[in-house]
């Protein structure tokens, strides 16, 4: 089996079956919410997956609303997964900061064809979460922004981090998107598991395009250089 029919299994069989969620927090999984995002993501992964070599694993949080949470594929908005990647797409046309960063450092790479013959990109969490606003408008949340959430999905993120190994990644060294919170946790479950021989962090595409926009091409370079660490 290739390691793109691999990762459709997978996400076909994303379901969530752990502890109730704390009230006002809706689970968000792409895969069963919307077909066309099954459809786009299959695409995606028979593109550039159908082999069997193995990659790195990188980790980000967990799928946001305008990117995965509508193509699919962590860190491909609409416009990425079109104009990037020459995946058709019909529907709402989003933008994903994160994306675009992401997409500008796989071109400085050398392209999506030659990163993604090298590394995987998901989540700690595969699955995404929402909560309302006061005036009921849905917002990303992250499976760390309050602790109960936390400890709901504490055993679906140890699995799921174990499931994802089983695709054919390597095990010497884990990229983690985001140098806070995420990493911290990462780090905790690697310790008690030993996942990974390594976890390198890296700043999370979304606080460099909000806070670091001005000197992205720094980290551009910073996550190149961290990647060709490992071939």
């Amino acid at each position: 089996m290739t390691f793109a029919e691999k990762v459709i299994r997978f996400n076909e069989n994303l379901h969530y079956t752990g502890p109730t969620l704390p009230e006002g927090i809706r689970i968000m999984n792409p895969f069963r919410e919307f077909e066309q995002t099954k459809i786009i993501s299959e695409a995606f992964y028979r593109k550039y997956y159908s082999d069997a070599n193995p990659r790195h694993l990188i980790m980000g949080i967990n799928p946001g609303r305008f990117g995965a949470g509508l193509t699919g594929v962590p860190f491909t908005d609409p416009k990425r997964l079109v104009s990037e990647c020459h995946i058709p797409y019909q529907g709402k046309v989003t933008h994903e900061p994160s994306s675009v960063f992401v997409y500008e450092m796989i071109n400085a790479y050398g392209g999506p064809e030659q990163f993604y013959g090298k590394f995987y990109i998901n989540s700690l969490c595969p699955l995404g979460f929402t909560s309302a606003d006061e005036k009921g408008r849905e917002k990303n949340y992250n499976y760390y922004d309050n602790p109960a959430l936390a400890a709901a999905v504490s055993d679906f993120i140890t699995e799921n981090v174990r499931t994802q190994i089983g695709l054919g990644v390597k095990t010497d060294v884990v990229f983690c998107f985001g140098t806070g919170k995420n990493e911290s946790y990462l780090r905790k479950l690697n310790d008690k598991y030993h996942f990974f021989d390594k976890v390198i962090a890296l700043e999370h595409p979304r606080f460099i395009m909000q806070y670091k926009a001005r000197t992205k091409q720094i980290y551009i370079n910073k996550y190149l250089e961290a990647f060709a660490s490992v071939g």
